[in-house]
């Protein structure tokens, strides 16, 4: 391990630290007694999710926004979002005030680290291994796109959207720990959307991590390359990967909506039209490669793009255009 990947490594293992230290401290007063809880530690009693919003800000959007200046990039977040989700799920559930069935909230618990699980590995398989080694390209992106101004657009366009996201789509996390109903149908009906979810991303993912890799050793042997993969799950959806991270949060959505707050679905909502904007955006990078375009603007005509779905007819849809 090189010392920039070793650096990064004890960073993205230390950053977390204060928000785990202050809610542990926190922790400790409510238990020595609630009577004598200071202003603060009242407070924290009193607004759990406003404690995780008010974590988030100094924690993630502040720190996380003060250490990508010193290293110049934004690399953490997109690592952190594999994590966030499993600090707010046992937020909620060891929060004093929280009240839930033990068995729903334990399902709720093993799904969200199997989540977390699977897109962190993603994430390493993807990166080799390595801590930080590049951040997001649409990141890159803005940051040539706005120049001088990046330094604090930054602060808003990388890490207090991600707030609003990543809170917002962990809000069925929270009614879970904040209702305690006896377990029914519904709640297995949610936990099988969300495994499927999880089951379908990980192919989709490994199809697309395989692929990749063969034309990497193509390209090295100075062979032609595949333009496109339209394989496996691939030939079904040209997003599955997508498709099934959007099934694991409206599945968390399910059980939400079985425990009374189905309004909780906005937070799934905008995330699933901030997806949709992403698949525009990675398409349009596809079609400015020569050497796939043409094989690309042929899969966008005859597979479904999101929604896994029996592909039309390749000779017709030529046909059509001829």
């Amino acid at each position: 391990m090189g010392k920039s990947n070793l650096k990064n490594a004890v960073v993205a293992f230390l950053v977390p630290l204060p928000s785990i230290l202050f809610y542990l401290h926190f922790l400790s007063h409510f238990q020595s007694g609630r009577n004598s809880l200071s202003p603060l530690w009242s407070w924290c009693f009193h607004h759990p999710l406003l404690l995780a919003n008010a974590l988030f800000f100094f924690n993630v959007n502040v720190l996380f926004w003060l250490i990508s200046h010193i290293q110049s990039s934004h690399w953490m977040i997109d690592l952190y979002w594999t994590v966030i989700p499993v600090l707010l799920v046992h937020h909620y559930a060891t929060h004093p005030l929280a009240q839930f069935d033990w068995w729903r909230s334990k399902i709720v618990i093993v799904l969200t680290w199997v989540w977390s699980i699977r897109l962190t590995h993603n994430y390493f398989r993807r990166e080799k291994w390595q801590w930080g080694a590049r951040e997001d390209w649409r990141f890159t992106d803005m940051s040539q796109q706005y120049g001088k101004h990046w330094w604090w657009i930054s602060f808003f366009a990388v890490y207090f959207s991600q707030q609003i996201f990543l809170i917002g789509i962990c809000l069925p996390l929270y009614v879970v720990h904040s209702v305690d109903m006896p377990l029914n149908m519904w709640d297995f009906v949610a936990a099988g959307v969300c495994l499927c979810g999880i089951v379908i991303a990980y192919f989709a993912d490994t199809q697309l991590h395989n692929f990749v890799t063969r034309n990497s050793k193509l390209k090295e042997l100075g062979k032609p390359v595949v333009p496109n993969l339209d394989r496996g799950l691939w030939q079904y959806s040209r997003h599955p990967n997508y498709f099934g991270e959007q099934l694991w949060w409206w599945g968390l959505v399910i059980f939400a909506w079985n425990l009374g707050h189905g309004w909780t679905f906005v937070g799934s909502l905008i995330n699933s039209m901030c997806l949709a904007y992403v698949t525009v955006l990675v398409e349009r990078r596809m079609l400015k490669k020569e050497y796939r375009a043409e094989a690309y603007r042929l899969y966008q005509k005859t597979t479904s793009a999101c929604v896994p779905w029996f592909r039309s007819s390749a000779i017709a849809v030529k046909n059509k255009d001829t």
